[in-house]
């Protein structure tokens, strides 16, 4: 990294090489500060360290003036020797206290460092809360404060498993916990219950005192600096509670697991369970919480209140397949709506201008995610219209000046999209995007808050859970592939697969080739599948006012949960990954185009006792042998979970891709193979929103595009 420390970024090559040479940890802090950075405007790196984070985003957003802040003179001198950009600088200051005027800061960032407030302030939760204080008192009206740091769990009793190796250093870690204070009130206490079948010792502790050592338990040569920090100091719902007292909109609150960490220091190196034997998911590695202040008296959080009679917006059908008999139900979203892309280049780097913070009120019903993230009731999203009775192109003209406070001159050219369907298994609703190409400006809006965001950094922050809009990642992909861009590094969980050879993959038809279907006929019988409900909604401010009253109709599953499985399905064969496609019918397909087939991606609805990452694992790991026939070697993280369609149901998708193995897939044919190559040229021609989703995250997570 060292010979890009004295230039400035030049091309989007040079941005990929300064990212590729970043360890797998600073790449996800840069992800997951995408969907929350405008890209421009002052930023303070709180506890910058060595400097290196502050030089990093510096280097990344040219347009952004970094100031990192260090409670150490020594360090600030260091980082100023070692990084010298135009759009950077370090100054000393205790981050815990006030460091910069009253709203002068657009984006304040912590990354692992409060815990460093209350670990030096005798251990004293209250001593984060109160830098939190300050910190939103530097900020702007409309500007971002992101912590990245250590979650604490909510307090159990639960029962660690560990090596006799490891349980030797958990007894010296009881001890030694919390070491600033005097040795009398060190440590915690902890029952050792004997040992396991396989001769591990079993220990009966609190959930946080469990949580402290595995998240350090591999820093043994650091061990004398890891047993003075406490780690963790908030729950999430502390850390939540603790925005909200600020008048804060939460943009963001997720716990994360990092895959290296979890597949490398937490499989297969200890157990956790609870008191009745449960095996307990694995802790979270780090936590994300972001928080936006807005101007007093705007809206921070949408109330559930009571049910209503349901209306006229949403309809429900019933369509019943020709040959099998069964029965589907199907909603339809009316009016023919069009997601609005306007991008331009600048610096040889492309920008998507979305709606900032746009209120999603639904998304509050998605409660008890497997994933334990809050699901945020303002999101970033394209820039979406209703289509009336005038031609396309006029609407988008005439909607983008009123809402976007774009002229009619500054748009240069327009070009469609392809079209998806961004849940096809009930829901009839289609995304058009419309792709404008537009002069590069310094963005206000009339209506809308909209902002430029560089269309990599929001692939990117998909790829790590900071971008839940399923559509502005499919659009801002595909916009990509058509001006012949590359979309950027993975920086997901890394795939590897193993090579195969000697078995014969069932290939996929030519699309254009392929006998079109049309298998459903309507009905009056239902199947008892989905519901149609519709709910009042009100919008909150800091001080619990109600500003609005929003009655929305929705869709949600009977019996099933708000939870979706989708995966990929890969092969690595004879020097090709084969992607696995299921040649479906569906009657949302039919409905659009007249015939049903529809190539979809293996996708299920979640039994609502599925609770946890691990047993969502599972569940599609069976279901992938039940349904078609296939065994599965291992599975990944396909990137964050994501909403598809927010307008109308709070279904959330959370993406696995699956490498099987290929004995199985040569004795099924249930299944279609495609190379990954193909897909990227099929894309425009696919439909399902899932498939196409997973399929393209799967293409860069393995090098091909």
């Amino acid at each position: 990294m060292a010979h890009y420390r004295k230039q400035e970024r030049g091309t989007e090559a040079d941005y990929e090489r300064y990212l590729e040479s970043m360890d797998a940890s600073m790449q996800q802090k840069v992800a997951l500060t995408a969907a929350h950075l405008l890209g421009r405007g002052n930023l303070a790196d709180m506890g910058m360290g060595s400097g290196t984070g502050s030089e990093a985003l510096a280097a990344l957003y040219p347009k952004l003036l970094v100031t990192g802040v260090d409670i150490n003179p020594e360090m600030v001198k260091y980082a100023k020797e070692q990084y010298q950009r135009k759009n950077l600088d370090f100054r000393a200051g205790d981050i815990g206290a006030v460091c910069f005027p009253e709203q002068s800061l657009d984006v304040v960032f912590n990354s692992s460092v409060l815990h460093h407030v209350t670990t030096f302030n005798d251990y004293e939760p209250r001593a984060a809360q109160q830098a939190i204080v300050n910190q939103v008192f530097q900020l702007k009206t409309g500007g971002n404060l992101i912590i990245r740091d250590f979650l604490r769990p909510q307090a159990s009793l639960v029962h660690l498993e560990l090596p006799e190796a490891t349980a030797q250093l958990f007894r010296k870690f009881s001890k030694e916990f919390r070491f600033l204070r005097p040795e009398p009130k060190r440590g915690f206490s902890y029952r050792e219950l004997g040992f396991s079948q396989d001769g591990w010792a079993i220990f009966e502790t609190m959930s946080q005192f469990a949580v402290e050592f595995l998240l350090r338990k591999d820093y043994r040569e650091d061990w004398k600096t890891e047993i003075l920090e406490e780690y963790t100091y908030f729950t999430q719902l502390e850390f939540e509670r603790v925005f909200q007292s600020m008048g804060l909109r939460l943009l963001a609150s997720t716990p994360l697991r990092n895959p290296w960490i979890v597949r490398n220091r937490f499989e297969g190196k200890f157990r956790l369970k609870d008191t009745e034997g449960s095996q307990l998911p694995y802790p979270a590695t780090n936590y994300l919480i972001v928080g936006e202040k807005v101007e007093t008296g705007k809206g921070v959080d949408f109330v559930t209140s009571h049910e209503v009679e349901p209306g006229q917006f949403l309809s429900l059908s019933h369509y019943q397949h020709r040959e099998s008999w069964k029965i589907l139900d199907l909603v339809r979203r009316p009016n023919t709506t069009l997601d609005v892309i306007p991008y331009f280049f600048l610096e040889a780097e492309l920008y998507i201008v979305a709606r900032r913070s746009y209120p999603r009120p639904l998304l509050k019903l998605c409660d008890n995610r497997l994933d334990e993230a809050l699901s945020p009731c303002y999101v970033t999203e394209p820039v979406v219209l209703i289509q009336g009775d005038k031609p396309m192109a006029q609407t988008v003209e005439e909607e983008l000046q009123r809402r976007v406070a774009l002229s009619p001159e500054k748009l240069l050219r327009f070009h469609e999209g392809s079209i998806s369907y961004p849940s096809p298994g009930g829901l009839q609703e289609e995304l058009r995007p419309i792709f404008v190409e537009i002069e590069a400006t310094e963005m206000s809006s009339a209506l809308e808050t909209v902002r430029a965001i560089s269309a990599r950094q929001l692939l990117r922050a998909a790829q790590v859970g900071g971008l839940p809009d399923a559509r502005l990642e499919l659009h801002a992909f595909e916009l990509l592939l058509k001006l012949h861009e590359k979309p950027g590094q993975w920086i997901g969980e890394s795939i590897k697969l193993s090579e195969q050879t000697g078995f014969q993959l069932p290939k996929l038809q030519l699309i254009e080739d392929r006998t079109p279907r049309r298998k459903f006929q309507k009905t009056i019988q239902s199947s008892n599948f989905l519901n149609l409900n519709r709910r009042l909604f009100l919008e909150k401010s800091s001080s619990g006012e109600t500003l609005k009253e929003i009655e929305l109709e929705y869709v949600v599953p009977k019996k099933l949960s708000h939870n979706t499985v989708a995966v990929a399905p890969l092969c690595r064969m004879n020097s090709k990954t084969y992607l696995g496609l299921f040649d479906d019918d569906l009657p949302a397909a039919q409905c659009f185009s007249g015939h049903s087939d529809i190539l979809v991606a293996p996708a299920w609805r979640c039994p609502v006792n599925i609770s946890n990452d691990l047993e969502l694992e599972r569940f599609a790991v069976a279901r992938l042998e039940h349904q078609h026939g296939l065994q599965v070697k291992q599975t990944f993280t396909l990137g964050g979970s994501y909403f598809p369609s927010p307008g109308a149901t709070p279904e959330i998708v959370y993406p696995l891709a699956c490498e099987v193995e290929p004995k199985a897939i040569s004795t099924s044919d249930s299944l279609k193979w495609i190379t990954l190559d193909d897909f990227i040229t099929l894309f425009p021609k696919l439909r399902d929103g899932h498939l196409k989703i997973l399929g393209a995250r799967a293409a860069r997570a393995l090098g091909y595009c």
